[in-house]
């Protein structure tokens, strides 16, 4: 498959190294160079500074014939503005962004984009541990 994932941070860059380790064709935007630090060494994808909102930037990154677009930028605004430029502009038939706001999250999600909330993920599983017999010491 081919990804393009927008954002090198802790979950751009882990996501990016599982999907590169699995064989797939995978390209990371990111706006600063020094991001691409948190990528293993053997990464063998592309890293391409630039702002990922821009239709450039993720033609560049391999956008056209892309499999997967995931934002997960640290912004709601640029991951959301980075996921419908892939699905509408560029045709990308699965686009993931993570979005902090649970509402917008449901917006995006009505718009056609896959939108992971980590506010209410994190919740869900805190709450699940918490209430896990087997957890209990």
């Amino acid at each position: 498959m081919k990804v393009i994932i927008m954002g090198c941070g802790r979950v751009g860059a882990r996501v990016a190294a599982e999907f590169d380790a699995e064989g797939h064709d995978v390209s990371v935007v990111d706006l600063q160079p020094d991001a691409f630090r948190l990528l293993p060494r053997d990464f063998h994808g592309r890293m391409v500074v630039g702002n990922g909102v821009y239709q450039e930037v993720q033609r560049e990154a391999g956008g056209e014939g892309a499999d997967i677009f995931m934002a997960l930028a640290n912004g709601d605004n640029r991951n959301a503005m980075a996921a419908q430029v892939a699905k509408h502009l560029l045709g990308v038939p699965r686009v993931v962004a993570r979005i902090f706001d649970p509402e917008r999250a449901e917006v995006y999600r009505e718009l056609g984009v896959e939108a992971v909330n980590p506010t209410v993920v994190v919740s869900n599983l805190v709450r699940q541990a918490a209430l896990d017999p087997a957890r209990r010491s």
